[in-house]
């Protein structure tokens, strides 16, 4: 199911500044009792990114099925287009691949022209993740720890 343009997308939580109208109320995040902790979107995601022509690509893989489903409340279309304010000047499309356990992001009109017209340090976007994954979220902290993978090994080690 992919979501994109005139999506109304939730506001996923961020350290960029937002207007008062665009701010979730901290409590519509999480319910109370749950603590939460600002992290880097590189301890909950892997990502990858490229170009087609004047469309930058970012896919982005959750480490786990958790992280997945507040992946897919939290990291919209709304959420890329803000961080990207500077580079996006078209739509952002999110596209869901629950079988992956990721999302690939389409960002139109954001790589000045594309490859050969481009004259951006990277007309390719291959950066475009790497800047993405440096986000800092507000998420649960049971999620910060919520790599399946991690979880697994831990547990064989203590059999």
């Amino acid at each position: 199911r992919g979501e994109g343009r005139g999506a109304k997308d939730p506001v996923a939580p961020s350290l960029f500044p937002l207007p008062p109208s665009l701010t979730p109320h901290p409590s519509s995040l999480h319910p109370p009792s749950v603590s939460t902790k600002r992290v880097a979107l590189l301890r909950l995601c892997l990502a990858r990114s490229g170009d087609k022509g004047d469309t930058a690509n970012i896919g982005v893989i959750a480490r786990s099925e958790a992280i997945y489903a507040w992946m897919l409340e939290y990291l919209t279309p709304a959420f890329v287009k803000r961080y990207f304010d500077d580079v996006c000047e078209g739509d952002v499309e999110r596209f869901e691949l629950p079988n992956l356990l990721a999302v690939n992001f389409l960002l139109h009109r954001s790589l000045g022209g594309g490859g050969t017209r481009s004259l951006l340090l990277d007309a390719q976007g291959k950066t475009y993740a790497q800047y993405l994954l440096a986000a800092e979220v507000e998420v649960p902290e049971g999620l910060i720890h919520a790599d399946s993978r991690v979880a697994h090994q831990q547990e064989q080690r203590h059999v």
